[in-house]
């Protein structure tokens, strides 16, 4: 086995099923035994189940029957919607289903040697983090002979109902799996990061321009081998209700293909378009379809011969599939589950992101400074006792993707405390040189904010300027403890790593050189009234900041004469009397010019509000003037841990 597959309850497969075939008995798991303790969490719940191996319920029982098909699931008694639907999509992609199923054909029913048979399977899960291999036994819950929850199409054919076992037994019951959302399942089955879009809210259905850009990204998303699944919120209607259209209120869909289709001559007349934008779905009941324009029976689909159907990839396979057309998907549904299946392999023709993982946790404390469960941003006082998180964007600009998932609590629905805990984060642009926590937000910038939402994982897009960042994890309020793990996808590495100390360490070295004695931060805004250093009437501007033996220098900024910065700095200083020198250099082929600087004490008493500052020639404080000013923030403690 490999190394990096975990082993749940440390149950050996191959051990177990070795013993059993030695002793020559079916396995019957003591972890998830077939009683009413793995079917409810509620000791109220009961029911007349008896529990049955396949072969108790038909002649010729397997584990698949011509492969796996997203037409193998069948919802049973559970409200378990959203995970059949997951189990949908996954069975449309051969190379991660084989993932979960390891070894399948080896764990199949072998009618020639039924004593290598042993009633035992293992399938495997990315539960936060690793991928994690669970065993169960055969041992199926029936009534009158009937399996009650997940079950396939055809009769001999298990792996679903399996499946749907060890799914159970990570969250401690069936019962467990009532409610939920199908993106959670997608990332067990994948690893894959998850995303959730309200459409209604995103004003998709309305909006044509948004509706393209949305097509566009889903399209992307499934031919990159990613997810998709869909649902109708309740509102105030009852869940399962039907609505006028046949669309299954509170009821999770997979999409199992989205078309882009340019119309020949005669369909273009007969539509009176050049495109169609279509979806197909799959209602996990395999019954129950969209009345709406092209539905089985439609108008739509008396224009379009078989032949046309069948070049156009119009094709429905079963019972509880059908097309639509994308708007009619953006107006009928109002929630999308994406998972993004996101590319790190270097041998590959799609965009190669650099994948970064940290496992983390919200933990209260009584001390501020030890505290790290401080809530969102709106509790400004305790917000930056979050864990922090540094990163570095590399290039002028780059696409950054954050996926942050809380632990799993189905487990604790026993307790009650089974609820998922309302997560998100912030993004902030802080000082060049950071290498300690933040402690005080003064002039580093808020660039992004997660949705926050009681989902298992949030998800953010944001395309971010070069320089250094923190991104702070929070749960929406303060105190409430939990584990996650954060995910981070950068076009170059980001070195995204913990921020622990809150100030430098004082160690034997220190009282050698020194330690330092005052913390100061410097945030250079812009500059203007530069002098012209080109016939164009530009320059090619940039700020240097020095510090006793230490210097930050910000990127150019071309062919102007009022350039904006935004350049943060933090030193640590063990001198405080040598004085904070901010530079401005014109950038030249040979040999940069200095333009003019700004020489400042930096001590805590000065002003913090932001200064305009009169540009003057080499030389101290009384140094002639030269054309123009810079505009700056300078903050300045004794106590290094305020900033």
């Amino acid at each position: 086995m490999s190394s990096s597959v975990q082993l749940f309850r440390d149950q050996k497969y191959q051990e177990l099923k070795g013993q059993c075939l030695q002793q020559g008995r079916l396995f019957e798991d003591p972890e998830f035994p077939a009683s009413d303790e793995s079917l409810y969490y509620d000791s109220a719940a009961t029911g007349k189940v008896e529990w049955k191996r396949p072969k108790d319920l038909c002649e010729d029982p397997h584990l698949l029957v011509d492969g796996v098909s997203s037409h193998d699931f069948h919802q049973g008694k559970l409200g378990n919607c959203w995970f059949v639907a997951a189990c949908s999509c996954l069975a449309l992609r051969k190379c991660l289903w084989q993932q979960v199923i390891p070894d399948h054909k080896e764990q199949e029913w072998d009618p020639k040697s039924p004593r290598k048979y042993a009633g035992i399977f293992r399938f495997r899960f990315w539960r936060f983090g690793a991928w994690t291999e669970v065993v169960v036994d055969d041992l199926l819950p029936t009534e009158n002979g009937e399996l009650i929850y997940c079950r396939s199409n055809v009769r001999n054919e298990f792996w679903s109902a399996l499946l749907e076992k060890a799914y159970a037994k990570l969250a401690g019951s069936y019962q467990a799996l009532d409610g939920g959302c199908a993106a959670e399942a997608l990332v067990d089955f994948t690893g894959a990061v998850a995303e959730s879009i309200n459409l209604a809210e995103g004003k998709y259905g309305e909006v044509i321009s948004e509706q393209m850009k949305l097509f566009e990204d889903l399209m992307k998303v499934h031919k990159r081998g990613g997810f998709i699944s869909c649902s109708l919120s309740s509102s105030g209607r009852p869940s399962e209700a039907e609505t006028a259209m046949g669309l299954i209120v509170g009821h999770a869909y997979s999409v199992t293909a989205i078309r882009k289709l340019r119309l020949g001559e005669r369909l273009l007349f007969s539509f009176k378009a050049e495109k169609l934008f279509m979806v197909r779905l799959r209602n996990p009941w395999g019954r129950k379809e969209w009345h709406g324009a092209w539905s089985d029976s439609s108008e739509e689909w008396k224009k379009v011969s078989d032949s046309e159907r069948k070049s156009l990839g119009l094709t429905v396979e079963n019972d509880g599939e059908f097309w639509m057309t994308f708007e009619d998907w953006c107006k009928n549904f109002t929630d999308v589950d994406i998972c993004r299946t996101v590319n790190t392999s270097y041998f590959s023709l799609h965009k190669t992101w650099e994948k970064e993982m940290m496992y983390g946790a919200w933990a209260k404390h009584p001390e501020p400074l030890l505290n790290r469960a401080g809530g969102c941003f709106d509790n400004r006082e305790t917000f930056l006792q979050n864990p922090q998180y540094l990163f570095d964007v590399k290039k002028a600009e780059d696409k950054v993707l954050v996926s942050l998932q809380q632990e799993d609590r189905r487990r604790y629905k026993k307790e009650g405390k089974g609820d998922n805990i309302t997560i998100g984060f912030e993004i902030l642009k802080v000082e060049d040189n950071r290498r300690y926590r933040l402690h005080k937000l003064t002039v580093q910038e808020r660039v992004a904010t997660s949705p926050y939402s009681n989902t298992r994982s949030v998800f953010l897009r944001r395309t971010l300027q070069q320089g250094r960042y923190v991104l702070v994890p929070t749960t929406y309020t303060p105190g409430v403890p939990t584990k996650f793990i954060l995910r981070l996808y950068t076009d170059v590495p980001s070195k995204l790593r913990e921020l622990k100390a809150d100030r430098p360490e004082m160690t034997c070295w220190s009282l050698l050189c020194g330690y330092p004695r005052r913390v100061t931060q410097i945030k250079v805004h812009s500059a203007e009234g530069l002098q012209e250093q080109d016939r164009s009437g530009g320059a090619d501007p940039y700020v240097l900041i020095k510090c006793e033996n230490q210097s930050r220098r910000s990127p150019v900024q071309h062919n102007t004469t009022s350039p904006v910065f935004n350049t943060q700095v933090i030193f640590y200083r063990k001198d405080i009397d040598s004085p904070v020198t901010i530079q401005v250099w014109n950038s030249k082929l040979l040999r940069d010019q200095l333009l003019g600087q700004a020489v400042l004490a930096a001590s805590p008493g000065e002003p913090r509000q932001q200064q305009r500052l009169r540009l003057r020639g080499r030389g101290g404080g009384e140094a002639a003037e030269v054309p123009g000013h810079i505009s700056v923030t300078v903050l300045s403690s004794d106590d290094l841990a305020e900033l």
